[in-house]
C-alpha cells in the first residue's frame, strides 16, 4: 500500500512531522513501513505560465517559438512539444531554475533564436513515466484553467509529496485504504479524524424505474448496490485527483474511471462503472458463470469461464468478472453519457478462485480477497456519486437499487485490566486502557476494571481477547513493555556432544575444500533404489511413499542422499561449474512396513560427491584431477580427526564402478561405501568422472570416544627406512601395511605407501609397492642394530606371508 502524506492530510492533521519520523512511529506500532519515496526530487524556479502566442520557428519545422507570460515577466521560449498551443497554461522553468537531476536552465540560442527557459513535461519535473496520463505522455503538461499565472507548480503538481510504502500483513486489510490509514495514524498521533461528508443532491427520478437487480448467489454476493448517474461528461479528472492517483501508483485515465479508482483507494471499497447504454438491458443479474461461457475483459483478452466463477450479467450475457475486472463491451468511453455504478460485497473465496484461474490480479481483487468493510460498501457508492456529480456534471438518480443480506454486526470482545497486565507484564491503568480504546475509535463500555469492546467492522482482524491485547500493547508502545531476566536456577546453553560432533564434522569437510549442500528429503520413483549403502540395502527396507505427493519428483522419503546430491552436481555442471566438491549431513528414512503405520526410523548419514579438478595451479602449470584416492584421503582424514579406526575393503557395488569402489568399516561393521560412480550412471546424469562416499554417522558417533589423550613430544631423533616389495598383483597394499605395523611395533611409529610401480624390470603379474617406515623410541636414541633387527624381521615376515621379495 502506497500512502501519500499530502492525501493523508485531508483526514488527519499530521502537522510538520518529518516523513522518516512518522514512518518510525507507524513501524513501532505494528505496521512495517518498507520505504519512503518522494514524488520528485526538489526543483526550483518552476511556475505556471500562459502561452500568449505560438508560432513556427523561422529556421526549424519541428520547433515552436512561444511568448509566455509568467506573471512578473514575459519569456520567449522555443518548445518542440507536439501539443504546445496558444492559450495554454503550462509549467515553465525560468532561466536559473534547477530541475530534478540537477539540470540547470540557462538562456540559449536554438537555430539562431534566443530561448529563455523551458516548457516542461511531467517527466522533466520528476514524475515517473508509467504514471503520466497517456494523452500527454509525449508532450508537455497543460493545466486546467483554474490555476494562477506565476504560481509555483510544486504544490499544484504534488511534487512536494512523500510516499510511505506499507508492508501489510494479511490481517491488516483495513489499511488498504486511506481512511484505514487515517484511523491508524490518528490513533498513533492522538489526533482527531475528518471523514468525507458523502452528501449527494439527487434528482427526483428513481433508480428502480430504470434498473432491476437480481442476485442468484447470496452466499457469494450478500450485497449489490446499483447507482445510476445520467448526463455524464467524460473528461480529464481534476488535477488534485490525478496527483493523488499517481502518488498511489495509478495512471489517470478520465474522470469516471479516476473517481472509481480514487474511492477504491480512499475507502478500500472497489467500485465498477458500466456504460449503461451499452449494457443493452435494464437488468443486472449476478450468478455463477456457465461452463465454457466467455467474456472479453477490459484488457481485450477473451476469458473462458466455469461455474466456479462469479459474473455480473445483463440478464443474458456476462459483462464483468465479479470483483476482478469488467468487460470491454460496457467500458466507459468518451461517448458515455449514463453510468451504472456498482458497489458490491463479493465473498473473498469467490474472488480468489477467479483470480487463481484467470491470473487477473488487480487493486480491486486484492481488497475483496482480504475482506472489505461491510459498512463502507454503500457509503463508497454514495461518495463516488458525489464526485461524479461534482466533477463529471452527472445527475444522480434517487435511491440506489440494492440486494442486501450483508452481515454488519460488530464483534464484541471483553477485556480486563488485570488480564492485560498479566499477559504483558505491565502496570497499565484502567484509565490508560480506556484512552487507548478512544484513540482507536472503538466503542466500549466500562464496568469497574472490565471493558466490553464493540469492534468496528472496518477491523475484521479483531475477534478475540488476544487481538485486543495486541491493540492495547502496540498503542501503549512495545518500547514501554518491561523486560526481565529469567528467575530461579538457570544454566547457560551449550551444545550436546552430538551437536558438537556434527558441527566439527562440517568444519572439517569445509576446511578440506568441500561445500555444504541441503537437498530435498524427498526423491522420485527412478531414484528411490539408487546408490543405497550396502548395509542399508541388506535390511530389505521399503521406501516410504507420500500419500499426497506434490510432484512425481518428490514422491518418496529417501533411502540415500546421493541421488539428490548428484542432481545438484549435474545442475551446476550444466552451468559451466566443472570442479565441484559437495557434502551433506542429513537423514535417511527407513521402514520395514509396506504400508507405513508408524513413524519411519531416521538415520544420520554423511555423503559427498566430487568431480573435476581437485587442485589447479595455473602459474606452475599443475593440475590434480579428482580420483579415488582424493576421496579416500578426505574420508580417512575425517576418521583420523575423530580418532575412530576405519578400514576400506574393495567390493563391487550396485551403481558403482566395478574396479573403483570399496566398503567402509569400523571394527567388523560395515558403515558405508566409497568409490567412483558407474560410467553409465555418469553418462545418464551428464557428469564427468565423479567420486562419492556415504557414511553412517550414527555408528561413527557411537564409536567416538570423548576421552582426551596426550602424546609427549619426542625427545629423541627418528630414523626413516624405505623398502619396496615385489608382490603378486592380487595382493592388497593395505594388508602388507598392516603386517608391517604389527611386526614393527612398538618401534615403527608410522608406515606410509609412497610408490606403486609396474613395468620394466618387474615381472608380469607382479607389482612393486614401496613403503616408508618411521622408527622412534620415546625413551632413548635408537641404535642401528635395533633398527636393522626390526627391519629384517619385517622383510622376512612379508616375504614369507605374501610370497614376496625385496626389489633390488
Amino acid at each position: 500500500m502506497l500512502v501519500s502524506l499530502n492525501w493523508l492530510r485531508n483526514y488527519v492533521d499530521i502537522g510538520d512531522i518529518d516523513p522518516e519520523e512518522l514512518a518510525e512511529k507507524i513501524t513501532k506500532s505494528g505496521i512495517e513501513v518498507d520505504g519512503i519515496e518522494y514524488v520528485a526530487q526538489k526543483s526550483t524556479g518552476v511556475v505556471v505560465g500562459l502561452v500568449e502566442s505560438c508560432e513556427k520557428h523561422p529556421n526549424a519545422d519541428k520547433l515552436n517559438l512561444c511568448q509566455v507570460d509568467i506573471g512578473d515577466e514575459k519569456l520567449q521560449i522555443i518548445c518542440g512539444a507536439p501539443n504546445v498551443a496558444e492559450g495554454q497554461k503550462v509549467a515553465v522553468a525560468k532561466p536559473g531554475a534547477v530541475l530534478p537531476g540537477n539540470f540547470k536552465i540557462k538562456k540559449v540560442k536554438l537555430r539562431g533564436v534566443e530561448s529563455n527557459g523551458m516548457i516542461c513535461s511531467l517527466q522533466e519535473l520528476g514524475i515517473e513515466e508509467k504514471y503520466v496520463p497517456k494523452d500527454i505522455a509525449e508532450g508537455i503538461f497543460v493545466f486546467n484553467g483554474d490555476v494562477t499565472v506565476g504560481e509555483d507548480v510544486e504544490p499544484l503538481l504534488n511534487l512536494n509529496d512523500a510516499i510511505l510504502e506499507f508492508d501489510l500483513t494479511p490481517n491488516r486489510a483495513d489499511c488498504l485504504s486511506m481512511l484505514g490509514v487515517a484511523y491508524e495514524v490518528a490513533a498513533i498521533l492522538n489526533q482527531p479524524i475528518k471523514l468525507p461528508d458523502e452528501i449527494v443532491e439527487s434528482i427526483h427520478e428513481e433508480v428502480e424505474e430504470n434498473v432491476s437487480v437480481e442476485v442468484e448467489t447470496a452466499d457469494l454476493n450478500p450485497f449489490y448496490g446499483a447507482f445510476l448517474i445520467k448526463d455524464i461528461e467524460v473528461m480529464p479528472s481534476p488535477l488534485w485527483m490525478q496527483n493523488y492517483l499517481m502518488a498511489a501508483g495509478i495512471r489517470p485515465i478520465n474522470n469516471v474511471v479516476d473517481i472509481t479508482n480514487y474511492v477504491l483507494i480512499e475507502y478500500g471499497q472497489p467500485l465498477h462503472a458500466f456504460d449503461f447504454d451499452r449494457m443493452q438491458s435494464n437488468k443486472i443479474v449476478v450468478r455463477r458463470a456457465k461452463n465454457n461461457e466467455t467474456l472479453v475483459t477490459l484488457d481485450d483478452q477473451e476469458r473462458s469461464l466455469t461455474e466456479d466463477h462469479l459474473v455480473i450479467t445483463n440478464g443474458k450475457d456476462p459483462i464483468a468478472l465479479a470483483g476482478v475486472m469488467g468487460g470491454s463491451s460496457t467500458e466507459v468511453n468518451v461517448d458515455t453519457s449514463t453510468v451504472l455504478l456498482e458497489a458490491a460485497y463479493f465473498a473473498p473465496t469467490a474472488v480468489r478462485k477467479t483470480v487463481k484461474d484467470t491470473g487477473l490480479r488487480s487493486e480491486s481483487s486484492t481488497r475483496f480477497e482480504k475482506g472489505v468493510d461491510p459498512n463502507r460498501v454503500q457509503q463508497a457508492g454514495v461518495r463516488a456519486c458525489q464526485l461524479l456529480q461534482q466533477y463529471a456534471n452527472g445527475k444522480v438518480l434517487s435511491n440506489a437499487v440494492t440486494f442486501d443480506e450483508l452481515d454488519r454486526d460488530e464483534k464484541v470482545v471483553e477485556v480486563a485490566t488485570e488480564s492485560i497486565n498479566s499477559r504483558l507484564g505491565t502496570e497499565i491503568t484502567t484509565e490508560e486502557i480506556g484512552q487507548i480504546l478512544d484513540k482507536l475509535r472503538f466503542k466500549h463500555e466500562k464496568e469497574n476494571e472490565k471493558f466490553t469492546v464493540y469492534v468496528p467492522t472496518r477491523r475484521g482482524d479483531i475477534t478475540i481477547f488476544e487481538d485486543m491485547l495486541e491493540e492495547v500493547a502496540r498503542l501503549y508502545g512495545y518500547d514501554n513493555l518491561p523486560f526481565t531476566l529469567p528467575q530461579g536456577a538457570s544454566q547457560a546453553g551449550a551444545l550436546t556432544q552430538r551437536q558438537q560432533l556434527k558441527r566439527e564434522v562440517k568444519n572439517f569437510l569445509q576446511g578440506a575444500g568441500l561445500m555444504e549442500t541441503i537437498t530435498y528429503t524427498l526423491t522420485s520413483e527412478g531414484n528411490k533404489e539408487k546408490l543405497i549403502s550396502p548395509e542399508v540395502r541388506q535390511q530389505n527396507l521399503e521406501p516410504v511413499s507420500l500419500s499426497m505427493p506434490m510432484s512425481e519428483d518428490h514422491k518418496y522419503l529417501r533411502l540415500s542422499m546421493l541421488p539428490e546430491l548428484l542432481q545438484s552436481l549435474a545442475y551446476n555442471r550444466a552451468r559451466n561449474q566443472n570442479s565441484l566438491a559437495y557434502f551433506e549431513l542429513g537423514s535417511i528414512f527407513m521402514s520395514e512396513e509396506k504400508i507405513v503405520t508408524k513413524q519411519p526410523r531416521e538415520e544420520l548419514r554423511l555423503v559427498g560427491a566430487l568431480t573435476g579438478l581437485w587442485m589447479e595451479h595455473l602459474w606452475q602449470q599443475e593440475k590434480k584431477p579428482m580420483d579415488f584416492f582424493v576421496a579416500k584421503g578426505i574420508v580417512q582424514g575425517l576418521f583420523d580427526f575423530l580418532k575412530v579406526p576405519v578400514t576400506f575393503e574393495q567390493r563391487r557395488l550396485t551403481d558403482m564402478h566395478p574396479g573403483r569402489s570399496a566398503v567402509i568399516s569400523t571394527g567388523d561393521r560395515v558403515i558405508g561405501f566409497i568409490g567412483q560412480l558407474h560410467p553409465t550412471e555418469q553418462k545418464n546424469m551428464d557428469l564427468k568422472e565423479t567420486y562419492v562416499f556415504d557414511i553412517n554417522m550414527e555408528k561413527v558417533f557411537a564409536a567416538f570416544s570423548n576421552v582426551p589423550d596426550y602424546n609427549q613430544i619426542p625427545k629423541y631423533p627418528s630414523i626413516a627406512r624405505d623398502i619396496a616389495f615385489i608382490l603378486d598383483e592380487e595382493v592388497k597394499a593395505g594388508e602388507v601395511k598392516a603386517t608391517i605395523e604389527e611386526i614393527g611395533a612398538p618401534l615403527v611409529k608410522e608406515v606410509q605407501i609412497f610408490d606403486v610401480y609396474q613395468g620394466e624390470n618387474v615381472p608380469d603379474g607382479k607389482k612393486s609397492i614401496a613403503y616408508s617406515l618411521l622408527y622412534q623410541d620415546p625413551e632413548k636414541t635408537l641404535k642401528d642394530d635395533e633398527v636393522e633387527e626390526s627391519y629384517q624381521a619385517i622383510v622376512d615376515t612379508v616375504n614369507k606371508t605374501f610370497s614376496a621379495y625385496v626389489r633390488s
